[in-house]
């Protein structure tokens, strides 16, 4: 019996001590040592050595080895989502004149889309999958992490509290991006802020208007856009003649134009994209009658267009003796006693001296 109890003495104080070394769910490396060298200072150290280490590799392992695979998947799901809707725009457009230039402008800009979308996500992907291997291996070195977690909360409140704008702006760019709402070179309409994108990041879009002011607007505060460039445009040209004028006629004279201006291999080459139209009568206006000529050109040429159109219509209206109407007014001068009295369309009477020899009764238009 003595025996035994002693034994049993042993046997616990040696638990005690393999605890002490080693922890009550100690390490395999940890508690084989232990019993070979019964030493907690070579168990201890054996189990920073050769144990923890191969863990923490491991760990180090399998965060390189998952942020690769999901950095390739984001980078096909960018690519997928970037490319799509423009191939299914484009395959409407593939037989018309200028199509090859078309869809080469549209995979530039496809590509360069699904790049910043693609670097964006994949920075994101990689903070995440390391700040949890990190927080694992800070566990292996018997760090609390309850404290630091909690810390991180409430910073992570705070700054949510503090950075609501920057968040929407970077929600909003995100997906202006993957939605390809304008791109860099496109002419857009913010409503307070109409002008050429120069630059396009998550947090704001920088745009240069007519006059040459930059303006840099937040994505959070784009709550609508109108982009005048985007895979094609359209002239339009209200054209006014007199009411005595043969609207027929007219109309040949403008769609003459318009075919000339299609063959002229300097805009019906590179520039147009159909041949115009003429659409007809588009207004019965106070001084004339409308005509609207339609042309549909590549995008950001509308209005080049509109201004040789322009040009041309009047060079051919002016040839062909058609008078484009203006407002007018006609005044009749009447002799009324030693005064001037002067009538006008509605029949009010303005009274003037009379000069100095003058007299009878003039008409002036």
């Amino acid at each position: 019996m003595p025996t035994v109890l002693v034994q049993s003495v042993f046997a616990q104080v040696s638990d005690e001590a393999r605890i002490d070394a080693c922890g009550i769910e100690g390490t395999y490396t940890c508690q084989k040592v232990f019993e070979w060298t019964d030493n907690a200072l070579a168990a201890t150290a054996a189990d920073w050595l050769l144990d923890r280490p191969v863990r923490i590799a491991l760990i180090a392992l399998l965060a390189i080895v998952a942020s690769k695979v999901l950095q390739r998947a984001v980078s096909r799901f960018v690519n997928t989502v970037a490319a799509t809707p423009n191939e299914i725009r484009l395959q409407a457009l593939r037989d018309r004149a200028p199509a090859r230039l078309l869809v080469e402008k549209e995979s530039k800009r496809a590509e360069a889309r699904a790049e910043t979308i693609g670097l964006v996500l994949r920075s994101i992907v990689v903070a995440v999958v390391w700040t949890f291997a990190a927080m694992m291996i800070l566990g292996q070195l018997d760090i609390d992490l309850g404290p630091l977690i909690a810390g991180a909360g409430i910073g992570g409140i705070a700054l949510g509290f503090g950075a609501q704008s920057i968040v929407k702006d970077f929600l909003s760019g995100l997906f202006m991006l993957i939605e390809d709402q304008y791109g860099v070179g496109d002419v857009i309409d913010l409503g307070y802020a109409t002008g050429t994108v120069e630059k396009v990041s998550l947090r704001s879009t920088t745009i240069r208007d007519v006059t040459g002011t930059v303006w840099h607007v937040p994505n959070g505060e784009i709550s609508r856009v109108g982009n005048y460039s985007q895979l094609w445009s359209r002239a339009l040209l209200d054209i006014e003649v007199a009411y005595d004028v043969d609207l027929r006629f007219a109309q040949g004279v403008i769609q003459r134009v318009a075919d000339d201006f299609w063959e002229d291999p300097e805009w019906g080459g590179d520039e147009l994209m159909e041949r115009p139209e003429v659409w007809g009568i588009q207004e019965l206006g106070a001084s004339g009658i409308a005509i609207r000529l339609a042309v549909k050109t590549e995008p950001s040429m509308q209005w080049a267009t509109e201004r040789e159109l322009r040009l041309r219509v009047k060079e051919a209206l002016d040839e062909a003796g058609i008078e484009i109407p203006f407002p007018q007014q006609t005044v009749w001068l009447r002799n009324q006693g030693e005064h001037l009295v002067a009538e006008g369309p509605d029949q009010s009477e303005i009274a003037t001296h009379e000069a100095a020899g003058g007299g009878g009764t003039d008409a002036a238009e």
